[in-house]
């Protein structure tokens, strides 16, 4: 099959580069020469071109370029958008998405205007004057009831009350027969009142019967037509996810739903598949292009909530892409996962400190704190392996695998106990020492942005002022230099990533961590070291402290 439309030539003499022996492992990756030279064409293109209005300086989006070759040996590469752009799918420069849901005499849009028709018709009847009212007259109902129970109920407390008074008053004045016929009329008063209690329930149940019938001819309506919405927006969604059939480099199709099925999610997340990476080898595995090397980056402003830098390349995203790329990168040779390889391999502890209940240790970077997936090798495992005898979980707190500095353990579990109380007191005091690729202005200040998980992209954290944990930060510039800001950080509270996303995000000091190959880009190291921490010594109670010289 013929692709000019889409297959892009360099624009310059790329015949002297060599190919890579293998394809892009997509969830880690520094880009090939090829990839790179493709992203320079197609942010060229972006700055220039004249087919489509959009404002990344407003929303920006995530770009991808795949690298082919095409069958008459040619290189070129393909490009993609994640989502739509410019309230489209179809694009003379981008592929094409794997199902387009956008036009307008298409089943997807007939269907979900039905939706919306019914939507507005149960919003029209929730608007309804009359429903709105048959909604007030039943609390209205409801809550004279209650008083006037409650009103009743106070009355014969007080009867009571009173009768008990009476037969002390009637026993003194009367005797024999006299007083039994007094002591009767008394009892019949009680009578009376469990008489007017027993009408007034019922007086009660029947008016808000009344008004819960005149209610129930509305809910009926509404909540039938919620029944049908529900019912269709269910059909439409398996359409949906039947029309998202990926292809590999075998010829095998698979559907979103079957790649999902086995994944912690069960079902597939928002938008799988429209991500720029399985729009891109679709298209290569449908137009027999051979797959050469990918990368993805980002193009204009952030959302408010995540991190993203213009221009910068960023790897697939964990929730959505990666059980989809599992099945369409089958059968490909891969460059290797390097999260599989153990960074701590000819690493040591530094002992700052030692004793019968609690040691402190110097964590290089590169060091698991405690045991990951497939690496057992950590902070953990170096500890038991020294400390035998020890008992209890050890880590009284934890470090980024990426950052370096003082970490403590507990050799028992009621040390262990007693120092996480310290942290969860915040009696614990830390100082971070960390180098920001590029400079801060203010000489200090605090920084306090809400952290979740980004449940699409794990391990990233989110900024969430709804879900998300309060996360606080203070911080302090020690000099500047070389376009570089060294600071302090003290940590108030100790949120995962906290200090990494403080620092990137356009909110907190917008000036990423040099290394953060999460928040900002990759270095030789993530340079951000804990450098000092103050505690009490959970068995002496004599004030401590630690400092850890960073090697940078």
């Amino acid at each position: 099959m013929s692709v000019p439309h889409y297959f892009h030539f360099y624009n310059e003499d790329v015949s002297g580069i060599d190919l890579p022996k293998k394809f892009t492992y997509p969830f880690y990756y520094e880009p090939h020469l090829l990839s790179k030279l493709a992203v320079v064409q197609l942010q060229e293109y972006l700055n220039t071109q004249t087919d489509f209005i959009h404002d990344f300086s407003e929303t920006g989006k995530m770009f991808g370029v795949l690298v082919v070759k095409n069958q008459q040996n040619k290189i070129g590469f393909l490009a993609a958008v994640s989502g739509k752009l410019a309230d489209s799918n179809t694009h003379a420069y981008f592929v094409p998405p794997i199902f387009d849901m956008l036009p307008a005499d298409g089943f997807y849009k007939i269907e979900e205007e039905k939706l919306n028709v019914l939507t507005k018709e149960i919003e029209t009847l929730q608007n309804n004057v009359a429903y709105i009212q048959a909604i007030k007259n039943l609390k209205l109902t409801q809550n004279n009831a209650l008083q006037e129970k409650e009103d009743l109920r106070m009355e014969m407390i007080e009867a009571k009350k009173n009768r008990k008074v009476k037969r002390g008053e009637l026993t003194n004045q009367f005797s024999d027969e006299a007083l039994k016929e007094k002591l009767t009329e008394l009892d019949q008063q009680s009578i009376v009142y469990k008489l007017k209690k027993r009408n007034l329930a019922s007086f009660w149940e029947n008016e808000i019967n009344l008004r819960k019938k005149e209610l129930a001819v509305f809910e009926s309506q509404i909540q039938q037509l919620k029944k049908t919405r529900r019912e269709q927006s269910n059909i439409l969604q398996q359409y949906l996810f039947n029309q998202y059939q990926f292809l590999n480099k075998e010829g095998i199709r698979k559907g979103v739903i079957d790649i999902f099925k086995d994944t912690p999610l069960k079902t597939p997340p928002a938008a799988a598949g429209e991500c720029a990476a399985p729009k891109l080898l679709q298209y290569a595995f449908a137009n027999n292009l051979t797959p050469i090397c990918m990368a993805e980056f980002w193009w204009g402003t952030a959302p408010n909530s995540e991190i993203r830098k213009h221009g910068q390349f960023y790897p697939a995203c964990q929730g959505k892409c990666k059980p989809i790329l599992g099945h369409m990168l089958k059968g490909m040779t891969l460059d290797e996962n390097p999260l599989l390889e153990n960074p701590a391999i000819g690493k040591e502890l530094s002992y700052l400190y030692e004793d019968d209940f609690m040691v402190v240790v110097n964590k290089p970077a590169e060091f698991l704190s405690v045991p990951g997936k497939t690496i057992n090798d950590s902070v953990y495992l170096r500890i038991k392996q020294k400390y035998p005898n020890a008992t209890g979980p050890l880590i009284v707190h934890r470090l980024d695998m990426s950052t370096s500095g003082i970490m403590l353990i507990a050799l028992d579990k009621d040390t262990h106990e007693k120092l996480q109380s310290q942290f969860i007191k915040r009696q614990v005091k830390k100082r971070y020492l960390a180098l920001l690729d590029g400079v801060v202005k203010e000489d200090k200040g605090t920084i306090e942005l809400p952290l979740r998980l980004d449940i699409d992209d794990r391990p990233r954290q989110l900024v969430c002022y709804e879900h998300g944990k309060p996360a606080k930060t203070l911080w302090k510039v020690l000099d500047r230099s070389n376009n570089k800001t060294r600071i302090y950080f003290y940590p108030v509270t100790g949120r995962t990533h906290q200090l990494r996303v403080h620092a990137s995000h356009l909110n907190g000091l917008n000036t990423p961590i040099i290394g953060d190959d999460l928040y900002g880009s990759k270095a030789d190291r993530l340079y951000l070291h804990a450098e000092h921490i103050s505690l009490t010594h959970p068995v002496t109670k004599e004030k401590i402290e630690f400092k850890a010289k960073a090697d940078f």
